[in-house]
């Protein structure tokens, strides 16, 4: 386990009423005020920890020390630390089960057991099949420094091309397994991460996204300018040359390259707006051009080819995506024709396998697997427990297997198998967490906004559990960016809920619980629609007896950490904790560190007069009121 989750579980114990956990107010380090006025708009903002920005002045170093000495010392004391660390090690060594994906007859998936420090990659040739190890990252280095990033493999699952990196950098350094014999070949390409990567027919060589070296282009622009190339095995990287650059485009923009299920064509995609793509495509192993699928579209699309059939899945004028088909000669949207309307919930994947079309359909964050035929008649829904989530949906045209992961908030993940003849599901290798599933209850309930919005939530608690007004309770939440909140294994909660806790996960505006249409109500100068939907769930949990003000928390990751950022300002009585991780805080600044950049279509940026007003109505940096 992370050493941050066993902290994040050590301060809300104080929730549970733990002996020791209700220490008084620390003595925190000082921290300097040094004020400094911007203006913007007409409007001064001053900024009075300014200084704090630049990590490697001498005295921001010594101000963390600090401050990571207090958290130690005060952690650490914590009497009831050692028990709850013995008591996290069960869940956190549950085998977890991930990413499987199919390639001709040979299926590749993650397994991490125990407390191994990162899953191995394994791989089966069918179903049937016994696993072997194809690439396992606790052996990249003696300290575990080296991370596994991401993998390729070709289309017969012979070789993988996979990426490195050392220290939690990311800046991947390309390399290729042979995975029969265990080694790798000579070829080694830096500054790929996040590559996108897409295998020859002959599978000698590929095209793949690469970043630039360093003082190739302007300083901090080297996340950006990404470009794709073509390698051949045992050439020269230096010399592979460009397949796509961004010719007169924004070079901000997000590119990719993709492969269809059947290996014969490639797509490249584009992309500078979270909530919408262009899409183009061209024959898999040949030099000719992009042809545009989706250009200049509002809306995402996504697509894939069965014989000279072209299948797209969009949410253009469709919030929640409808599947179309069109000739692979005529792909633009005049020619498409829909085979699949919109459906009760979002269509969030479609596979070819089988000589059937599968969807996942979430309603609300609950997985359907959907069986149809390439015609777009629907025949038969896969069997899944009730309550649950599916995802990385994999199988073969020609293959009648399909694999999946399932998962639940009190099941760890699994792959399971199904034959699509049969419609017969059976887990690929048993999950030994030791954790009954049968032991907790979930619930899914509604709880309603400002605006009389309903918004669904999952309330996780032990089976039996009564409900007395104040039982502990964290509540979390995401509400941004696309991301759905579904039903996942969360072992860091799994001590919580056996000592009688209450753990809700809220589906907030901004995500795509509903499609496309929930993001927009949540995003930009709508982003308060979250907040007060967040706000709207914590009163649903204190009006139906579930906990009080007392005994309520809220945690929060990243946009999640906005979210609870921005509670924090604006209801800080309603709270009694507030775990705000890895947050965004100074929306007025955000956009000018790291990849801030990308953020900006979510959210918006203070360079722009109207965006401003909004973003210094809710930044939490700015609205934090003295003695409060």
């Amino acid at each position: 386990m992370r050493r941050s989750e066993l902290s994040v579980a050590v301060l809300l114990l104080g929730l549970l009423g733990v002996p020791g956990a209700r220490a008084g107010k620390p003595a925190y380090p000082v921290s300097q005020v040094m004020v400094v006025n911007d203006t913007l708009h007409g409007t001064i903002v001053p900024d009075p920890y300014r200084w704090l920005e630049d990590a490697d002045n001498p005295s921001v170093k010594a101000w963390t020390s600090a401050q990571n000495e207090l958290t130690r010392a005060t952690l650490g004391a914590f009497p009831g630390r050692e028990k709850l660390r013995a008591q996290l090690e069960a869940p956190y060594s549950a085998t977890s089960l991930a990413s499987p994906d199919m390639y001709g007859s040979r299926l590749f998936y993650s397994k991490r057991t125990k407390l191994q420090n990162q899953p191995v990659i394994y791989y089966r040739d069918g179903a049937a099949g016994q696993p072997r190890v194809a690439l396992d990252p606790n052996g990249f280095s003696t300290d575990g420094t080296v991370a596994l990033d991401w993998m390729h493999p070709t289309p017969d699952g012979a070789f993988i091309a996979y990426g490195t990196s050392s220290g939690g950098t990311e800046r991947s350094t390309l390399h290729v397994r042979d995975v029969t014999r265990g080694a790798d070949l000579p070829e080694a390409i830096a500054n790929t991460q996040h590559c996108s990567l897409v295998w020859d027919p002959d599978q000698k060589g590929f095209c793949y996204t690469r970043h630039p070296n360093k003082g190739e282009v302007p300083e901090g622009e080297d996340v950006f300018h990404v470009q794709i190339f073509h390698h051949r095995l045992g050439d020269d990287p230096k010399a592979d040359p460009i397949v796509y650059s961004e010719g007169k485009r924004d070079i901000h923009e997000e590119r990719a390259i993709t492969g269809s299920s059947d290996h014969g064509w490639q797509f490249l995609e584009l992309s500078l707006d979270w909530a919408k793509n262009d899409l183009y495509l061209r024959r898999n192993g040949t030099s000719e051009p992009f042809r545009p699928i989706a250009d200049g579209l509002t809306g995402h699309v996504s697509a894939d080819v069965s014989g000279s059939t072209l299948f797209i899945r969009s949410n253009v004028n469709s919030p929640k995506y409808h599947i179309l088909t069109a000739d692979v000669a005529r792909p633009e949207p005049a020619n498409w024709k829909e085979i699949i309307p919109e459906q009760s919930g979002v269509i969030e994947s479609m596979t070819l396998a089988g000589g059937k079309l599968v969807l996942r359909i979430a309603e609300a964050g609950v997985s359907h697997l959907v069986v149809f035929t390439l015609e777009g008649k629907r025949e038969a829904e896969i069997p899944l427990p009730s309550l649950g989530s599916s995802s990385d949906v994999t199988g073969d045209p020609a293959s009648q297997d399909l694999y999946f992961v399932y998962r639940s908030f009190a099941q760890p993940s699994t792959i399971d198998h199904c034959d699509l003849r049969a419609l017969k599901v059976t887990p690929l290798e048993p999950n030994e967490s030791g954790i009954d599933p049968a032991n907790y209850e979930v619930k899914q309930v509604f709880a309603t906004s400002k605006d009389g919005t309903r918004v669904p939530m999952f309330v996780v608690s032990k089976k039996g559990l009564l409900m007395d007004g104040r039982r502990p309770t964290v509540l979390t939440g995401y509400g941004g960016f696309e991301v759905t909140e579904e039903p996942a294994f969360r072992a860091m909660w799994m001590p919580w809920l056996d000592m009688g806790g209450v753990y809700v996960d809220a589906g907030l505006r901004g995500g795509s619980e509903y499609g496309s249409a929930w993001h927009e109500a949540g995003r930009l100068a709508h982003k308060q629609n979250v907040f007060d939907d967040f706000y709207g769930c914590a009163q649903w949990l204190l009006d139906n007896q579930v906990t009080d003000h007392d005994h309520l928390a809220i945690e929060g990751g990243s946009n999640g950490g906005l979210l609870t950022g921005a509670a924090l300002t604006q209801r800080p009585g309603m709270f009694k904790a507030v775990v705000c991780a890895v947050p965004l805080l100074d929306m007025i600044r955000f956009q000018k560190f790291l990849i801030g950049r990308y953020w900006v279509p979510e959210y918006g940026s203070s360079e722009d007069p109207e965006q401003f007003k909004y973003l210094m109505a809710y930044s939490p940096y700015q609205n934090v009121r003295p003695a409060v």
